[in-house]
């Protein structure tokens, strides 16, 4: 029996091999191989070209939105994954910067002791800060969601080596800057301490540099000043890079960052003047010292800190026993005569004081400017009557309107511009009521 060839299923008339009758049922061809006697291979079915096609394009179709949604799935898990870490790593630090601060806090009691007068202190600075508390929720929600803001960057190798920078909100030119060291009786500073000093000044065209350092117990006086040293030199260099001017540079400290300051700007002058090696930056790029109710003479002032709660112990350990005295008071080392070519080298001073400061007398700012004015500084002190320590620096901030201080800084800084001057004269909102500013001064511990 001969064999049998490939036959076509498809229209007679047809000229060619491709099927185009819908009744050809799956589009088949019919393969009959005899190869025997009465022998024959089983019936494969072909799919058609169009079958195929639309098979194929749906497949890949599918494909496609499986590729996509796993896509979209590790991209999901990715971000999962991210914020996980991010969390993570959060609440190690956390965990950490509370472990160092309970440390820290239990060393500091060693030296406190918990007598009567420092238990009555800290309930009073309780009681203090909650009646501002509605003052420091606002400053806090701005410095924590403003984009002005930039936290925590690092200017040297220490725990502690961070800044924070306050910018204004239209960058159109190169702006002046104030390098800020915050207060906190060399135990509790902190650099958010000068957020609202920070909103004001950026909202006045200013960049305002916030410069964190060691507190004792973690440090003591030569540490805080160097820490305040490498955060000068990092705005000094590198202000520039954030929109500051180099040329119009500020140094200014508020009560014991007001000391460190002053310190650490007459140490480097000392090092100039000596001709030894210098750190990275010069007094001459300081356009102005401002100090704000800061103390300059601790031979003076040892005996009013310790009524104060300060103690005597406490304080010399601050400040490395009785030489640390004399060697970390800016107006005594200022008067040693080998120090007067470094004297001269100092920037304009301008020292300014509430009339009714207890915590730090104002004849501290009045004696260290007339000591200055008479070694040939140009330094002048500014008083304001019946403000206290803390007046000047939250209180009347947190009232609202026109701030004297504020004003006087700001004119110093701008110049007597008219336009600046109008600016500086617009009422800022009130962020606490006046009763409870009121019974806030009555029972500050400061």
């Amino acid at each position: 029996m001969q064999s049998q060839n490939l036959l076509p299923i498809s229209n007679p008339n047809s000229s060619n091999m491709i099927p185009t009758s819908s009744s050809a049922t799956a589009d088949t061809m019919l393969i009959l191989v005899q190869e025997n006697d009465d022998s024959k291979i089983e019936k494969k079915p072909l799919l058609s070209r169009t079958f195929s096609y639309t098979s194929s394009s749906s497949s890949s179709s599918n494909l496609l939105k499986q590729q996509q949604r796993r896509r979209r799935i590790a991209s999901e898990n990715s971000l999962c994954s991210v914020a996980v870490e991010s969390c993570s790593q959060d609440m190690e630090r956390a965990a950490s910067d509370t472990f160092v601060v309970t440390k820290l806090s239990f060393t500091l009691l060693r030296y406190l002791g918990v007598g009567y007068r420092w238990i009555v202190r800290f309930l009073a600075l309780g009681c203090y800060a909650m009646l501002l508390i509605p003052g420091f929720i606002q400053v806090g929600y701005y410095y924590f969601h403003s984009t002005q803001v930039r936290r925590g960057i690092v200017y040297g190798d220490q725990p502690r080596n961070r800044l924070d920078l306050y910018l204004p909100k239209n960058m159109n030119g190169p702006k002046p800057v104030v390098a800020f060291v915050t207060g906190g009786a060399w135990i509790i500073g902190y650099k958010a301490w000068g957020s609202l000093l920070g909103q004001q000044l950026s909202e006045r065209d200013i960049i305002v540099a916030c410069i964190d350092y060691r507190n004792f117990p973690q440090g003591t006086i030569s540490d805080m000043v160097k820490d305040a040293s490498q955060g000068i030199s990092f705005v000094c260099n590198k202000i520039a890079e954030y929109g500051g001017d180099p040329n119009r540079i500020y140094l200014m400290g508020q009560s014991a960052g007001a000391h460190i300051a002053s310190c650490a700007l007459l140490e480097q002058a000392i090092k100039e003047a000596s001709e030894d090696q210098r750190d990275s930056w010069s007094v001459s790029q300081i356009k102005a010292y401002f100090g704000l109710s800061g103390g300059y003479n601790f031979l003076n002032l040892v005996d009013h800190f310790h009524s104060r709660g300060l103690y005597r112990s406490i304080f010399l350990s601050i400040m490395e026993g009785e030489q640390g005295l004399r060697r970390y008071s800016p107006e005594v080392m200022a008067q040693d005569p080998n120090v007067q070519n470094a004297v001269s080298l100092l920037p304009p001073i301008v020292l300014f004081h509430g009339t009714a400061d207890y915590s730090i007398p104002c004849n501290s700012s009045k004696s260290f400017a007339d000591t200055l004015k008479a070694l040939g500084v140009n330094a002048e002190c500014i008083l304001y009557e019946g403000k206290t320590h803390t007046d000047l620096f939250l209180q009347d901030p947190m009232r609202g309107g026109i701030d004297d201080m504020l004003n006087d800084l700001i004119t110093m800084i701008h110049g007597d511009n008219s336009e600046t001057i109008r600016a500086n004269s617009t009422p800022r909102k009130r962020l606490v009521p006046e009763f409870m500013l009121k019974l806030a001064r009555s029972v500050s511990p400061f």
